[in-house]
Order: C-alpha cells, then structure tokens, then sequence
C-alpha cells in the first residue's frame, strides 16, 4: 500500500479517497509490483498538492466583494482581461501554474490506476467517471481563459470569466467542474454518449438523444432560443462532431442529388474520411481533442473572415451566461 495514510490525501474528496485506496489495495494483491509504482506515483501527486497548499492564496490580490475601491491598473483582475492568448500563460499566478499541472498529474494518476485495475481483472468504472470529471474540469478552464484573452469580449463577461478562473486556481485541490459549471459537464457527458446519425442533417435525432441524456438542459435550453445563425452553426458543430464546412459540404449533396438523407458511410466517402476515424474512441479525452479541434478552426475562421462560426458553441453559452450573471 501507499506510504501515505488516507488522512494524508488532504487533495481528494472522501470519495476519491476511499476509491483511490481500495483500487491500490486490489493492484497490489494481484500486481505487487505495480501496486509499488502506484504508490510512489500517489506520493509524488501528494508533493505537487502540497506546493499548491502552500502557494500565497491568489484572492488576497481581489478587493473584498462589495467594496468600492477601484482596482489598480496593475491588479491582477484587471491584467488577465488584458492579456492576449498567445502569452497568457506567462502571466497568470505560479500557483495556477502549479493547479494545471496538478490536474494534468491527477487524469496520469487516475489513467494508471485504470489501466492496472483492468490487467488485474477488475472494474475500472468508477476510475474512469473520475477521470471524466477531472478532464472536463480542465476544459471548463480552458474556456474561461478563452472568454478572459478574448479581445472582442465585453468586459463585463471578461471579468466574470475572471473571477471563475480565480476560484479554479485558488480553490484547485478541492473545486472541480460540479462545483462551478455543472451544466457543462452535463451536456459533455451527454454529447460524449452520442453517436451522430447524420441522416437528414438537421440533428433533429441528436438533438433529442441530448435532452434524454442531459441532466442539466441549461445549455439545450439556450440554443432552443433565438440565437444567431452564427451560434447555431457553432453548435452543429458540437452536435454533429465534424466542422461548419463539412456540414455544408453534405447538406449540399443532398440538395443536389435530391436525397433526404445521408449515411455515415456517404459522408466518409464524400469528406475523404476513413470510417474508422469517423467517430472517434468515445470518452471525455476523445471529446476533450474535439473540442480543441473546433477552437482552432473557429480562431481560424476569425483569423481569416471566413465563414461560419466564430468561437464554439461553449463559449458562446458561456458567454451569454455569464453576462447574465448565471
């Protein structure tokens, strides 16, 4: 077993804990060996929270809430909103620094104790729902650095985006994506069980399977709204899981060729697609890569003027609520 006490693992929940000890104890029965390396890795993971723990707290650079003091124009608040995406990184607190690699080090963690609880022969569902969350933790903070490096964002949203990023980073051993943004991680979960149809294009099945799914239809619910064409666009992306163009491309043909619908098998033949690569490994890292893929073609097209959407569907959400004060 790991050196280190239960009691000692002060950056799980008692429920990643009890998890995390009695995963450690099967490997070790059957796989002494890995169980050793587990172990070790646990301590290390311990050490990184530890530094975190320690960190001078980043809320001590925010004035009380409720106060009337202006910020300085050299307060960390207000640096954030001012920072341009390509260097962000150099500029955000060590301690946060410190939280991302944390979490990275956590999903590694996690990962290792799956992949050995299965050559062990036992259930890795419970490691695996942890590890969802965790990776969904990260994208959720990827998002507000996106809204908070934005230049065209309002400031009001950035600055709301800001302060979620603040609790993320001063809060890391113990706040994760339940905690601040439940309804992204309810329709991630969602979306990562669904197998596009494609068909008539219109995601008239996708859709549906989605508010099934979704225990929080928040997200659903905003784009059921009248929202522009541009966001719609954005979220058929997320809804079908290939790009603004490629949808274009098959709702083309099918005008064209007077077809109602359009198979998976069509679609890979007319996109240059392999079918295997046509829907990916599902789980949250697989959506965790989908997701990156649509950023970049969305700062692609705003790069460029091109059309179609401009950021992702989760960010425009985001931002609408935010604005909101949701």
């Amino acid at each position: 077993m790991s050196p280190l006490a239960p009691e000692d693992c002060f950056f799980f929940d008692e429920a990643e804990r009890a998890l995390v000890f009695s995963a450690v104890a099967v490997i070790a029965e059957s796989h002494p060996g890995e169980g050793t390396l587990l172990a070790a890795n646990l301590t290390r993971l311990a050490h990184t929270a530890m530094a975190i723990r320690d960190s001078p707290p980043i809320a001590s650079s925010l004035p009380a809430r409720g106060s009337r003091s202006a910020f300085s124009s050299e307060s960390l608040l207000d640096l954030m909103c001012r920072v341009p995406d390509y260097d962000f990184d150099l500029h955000i607190p060590t301690k946060a620094v410190l939280g991302q690699a944390f979490l990275v080090a956590k999903i590694n963690f996690f990962k290792a104790l799956g992949y050995a609880l299965e050559a062990a022969g036992a259930s890795r569902d419970d490691i695996d729902a942890e590890i969802g969350q965790s990776i969904y933790s990260k994208l959720a903070e990827e998002l507000f650095i996106s809204i908070v490096s934005d230049p065209a964002a309002l400031s009001a949203v950035k600055r709301a985006a800001a302060r979620s990023l603040f609790r993320i980073w001063e809060d890391r051993l113990s706040v994760e994506i339940d905690d601040f943004a439940p309804f992204l991680e309810s329709v991630w979960q969602a979306r990562d069980r669904l197998r596009p149809v494609l068909g008539t294009m219109r995601g008239t099945h996708e859709m549906f399977r989605l508010m099934k799914d979704a225990r929080d239809a928040r997200v659903l619910d905003y784009f059921t709204e009248d929202v522009p064409t541009e966001q719609l666009q954005a979220f058929e992306e997320f809804l079908f899981g290939i790009s603004h163009e490629e949808i274009e491309r098959l709702r083309a043909h099918l005008e064209e060729q007077s077809l109602t619908v359009v198979s998976t098998d069509e679609a890979c033949r007319l996109l240059g697609r392999r079918k295997e690569s046509w829907v990916p490994t599902a789980g949250p890292q697989a959506f965790y890569s989908s997701y990156k893929k649509r950023r970049v073609r969305a700062a692609y097209r705003q790069l460029t003027g091109s059309e179609g959407p401009q950021k992702t569907a989760e960010e425009y959400v985001m931002t609408a609520f935010l604005l909101r004060g949701v």
